[in-house]
This record gives structure tokens, sequence and C-alpha cells, in this order.
């Protein structure tokens, strides 16, 4: 695992802290413990699929899907971050 550089050198976790350890639970199979490690992965990697099958077949509401799924992903990313501080 890389190591964070920000952790490093301030000594707290930055927003993307978890990310590595969350994707490998998912490889795994361990979907529950990817969700503690990293609660923004799922929001994420929906919209990088929905991103990647939106290049291949266009959707009607393409626009509309990718912000809902961007907002999803950056509010519960920065729910998170802000939990691990409280």
């Amino acid at each position: 695992m890389l190591p964070c550089f920000t952790k490093k050198l301030f000594g707290f976790d930055c927003p993307g802290c978890g990310i590595q350890r969350s994707l490998l639970h998912l490889v795994r199979g361990e979907f529950g413990a990817a969700f503690e490690m990293y609660p923004a992965i799922y929001p994420m990697l929906l919209l990088f699929i929905f991103l990647a099958v939106d290049k291949f077949f266009n959707f009607k509401n393409s626009n509309t899907i990718s912000r809902v799924l961007m907002v999803a992903t950056v509010g519960t990313l920065l729910i998170n971050y802000i939990l691990k501080f409280i």
C-alpha cells in the first residue's frame, strides 16, 4: 500500500485515506469492511461505472445522472471526513 503523504507531513488523514484498503476489501469480497473503511467507495464506483458506460451508450439524461452521482460521492466523502474528526 502507498503511504498517505498528507498524514506523514501534517499528522492527520486526508479525504482519500482508506480508499486503497477499501478497494482491497472489495476485491476480496468483503463488502461491509469496504464500506466501513471508506463509505464513499460505492457512490464513487457507481459514478465511474456510469461514466465508462456512458462513453459507449448515449443515455437520455446522462448529465443529470452524472451530476447526481458526483454530488452523492462528494457528499459522502465530506460527511465521512468530517465525522472522522468528531
